[in-house]
């Protein structure tokens, strides 16, 4: 598998496993812990998990601008690693709930994103222009998607497990307090401190109360606010795992910080070329930047799509689906959570990538490889047969505001809610979908960008991430208000226009690329 790659892949792919562990424990848990923490609603929740993500992608172009401009992408990389960490600092520090005074609170939380997102922008796009640049060398140059598809994988290791800790770190502290979780008791409890719960959906929050409390609750106030700082405490500890994650992947990174190559800035002279000798003809760079900007643009598309899987796919965990299946104890501590299914993807990644990368290699071999903008083309199709699944699977569901209690519902009972199976097939189409784009994307950006724009045309591509992430709210809006099988409907059309948007640019693509 790793043969005939560059040596310093595996160190870079490594290193960014574990600052990926503590993006995806706070990703996981961030739209759960906004509404469980400070009461928003489903469409403000996501707005700000919108933005957030908006935020982290777009300033990938800035930090890719800043490395150019600097010629120092291994320092960029670095300063982005500790500014995430004190980030994750600022979300780990318990704070009380029911919050005193939301603004103040919701604030302090957002300036930790804030912090996470530029950190995140200084790195991401920049480690993802030094290992393309591993590539330019005509020894390993054909390797270069199988090459990213690893590197891809290796990330999504420390995201396995991200979710998991999460799950643990929540509910030992809960057991800890002599509870237990249920995923609906922080909506029950926010409703009832604010007066928003009916008499009927009271009997059923008492009896829920009951079920997960050691001894009998007499006093639901005292439950309500106790239970809401019990459970939020958990996930600001969970967020705390984060810490220590990324500062194993600082190690990783300092230690192996001499292998790395040097990708070319727009000053740089790197390895004797000058830059006289990195810079193309203007036709040539003007063809290569046309064709880099209509694959921005198409997986725009694909993004909105894919990355409702920390949002509204989220939400249908915690709403829809029955979680009693996955529930079991690991050391003692019962594992329960909404959050599990934020591990299907990256365990799919991992599971999958060795047969997409063997499967592509045994193209190669004969001659039938298709080129990567046909691999991104057909990424696009499975997504959209992905929620295909979604949209079958939740037809007769009732409305969002039927089972919150917020809104005078009841949430639904397990026997009444869907199989994990759903979802887990989802998250499996989904995954396939992705291996077929976003490592090829990144490829194709890094084999297409003129060397002088290596890292700013990287920061390009998680520019258009963000136009993607930008529009997430949508989803949460379109969850809280129509029949919840509508909502995937948008997403099977998003995907379907991308994929014969590439279809119709793909000799041209194919072109440019050569």
């Amino acid at each position: 598998m790793f043969k005939g790659h560059p040596k310093g892949l595996v160190p870079a792919a490594l290193a960014n496993m574990g600052e990926r562990f503590g993006f995806y424990t706070m990703m996981a848990i961030l739209v759960l812990f906004l509404q469980a923490k400070f009461n928003l609603s489903g469409t403000n929740a996501g707005i700000i998990y919108s933005v957030f993500y908006f935020s982290i992608y777009i300033l990938a172009l800035v930090g890719g601008i800043i490395a150019d401009k600097i010629n120092n992408f291994k320092g960029t990389i670095l300063v982005g690693l500790i500014m995430m960490a004190g980030g994750y600092v600022i979300l780990a520090i318990p704070t009380p709930t029911p919050v005193p005074s939301v603004p103040f609170y919701l604030t302090i939380s957002l300036v930790g994103l804030a912090v996470i997102a530029f950190g995140n922008g200084l790195f991401k796009g920049n480690l993802q222009a030094l290992v393309g640049q591993m590539y330019d060398n005509d020894e390993y140059s054909e390797k270069r998607d199988s090459g990213f598809s690893i590197f891809y994988a290796f990330i999504n290791v420390g995201a396995i497990f991200a979710p998991i800790v999460a799950i643990l770190m929540r509910n030992w502290w809960l057991g800890k307090n002599n509870f237990q979780y249920n995923a609906s008791l922080p909506e029950y409890c926010h409703s009832f401190i604010n007066g928003n719960i009916t008499e009927k959906t009271t009997v059923a929050f008492q009896e829920l109360a009951n079920k997960v409390s050691v001894s009998p609750v007499t006093d639901l106030t005292a439950f309500a606010n106790s239970y809401l700082d019990v459970f939020n405490t958990g996930f600001h500890y969970a967020f705390g795992t984060a810490i220590i994650a990324m500062l194993i992947s600082l190690v990783v990174y300092v230690k192996n910080k001499n292998i790395f190559p040097n990708p070319k800035g727009s000053d740089s002279t790197a390895e004797g070329i000058s830059k006289d000798e990195i810079k193309m003809e203007a036709a040539e760079v003007k063809q290569r930047m046309y064709a880099l900007f209509a694959i921005f643009g198409v997986v725009i598309f694909f993004w909105f799509s894919f990355h409702q899987n920390g949002l509204t796919l989220t939400m249908f965990a915690r709403d829809y689906t029955d979680l009693s299946v996955f529930k079991f104890n690991i050391f003692g501590i019962a594992f329960e959570g909404a959050e599990i299914f934020q591990s299907m993807n990256p365990f799919f990644v991992v599971f999958l990538t060795p047969i997409i990368v063997g499967l592509f290699g045994w193209l190669r071999s004969k001659g039938m490889e298709p080129s990567t903008p046909k691999k991104i083309a057909i990424g696009m199709g499975i997504a959209s047969l992905g929620f295909v699944v979604m949209v079958l699977g939740s037809f007769g569901l009732p409305l969002f505001e039927a089972i919150s209690p917020k809104h005078g519902g009841t949430p639904l009972v397990d026997a009444a809610r869907v199989s994990p199976m759903l979802l887990l097939g989802t998250y499996f189409i989904l995954t396939v979908a992705e291996l077929f784009i976003s490592p090829m994307g990144i490829s194709f950006v890094s084999k297409v960008s003129p060397p002088q724009y290596q890292g700013m045309m990287q920061g390009g591509w998680l520019g258009a991430t963000a136009l993607g992430n930008g529009l997430l709210f949508i989803g949460a809006i379109l969850y809280d208000t129509i029949p919840v099988w509508m909502t995937w409907s948008i997403f099977v059309i998003a995907t379907a226009i991308s994929m014969f948007t590439v279809i119709f640019m793909l000799r041209w693509l194919e072109k440019v690329a050569k």
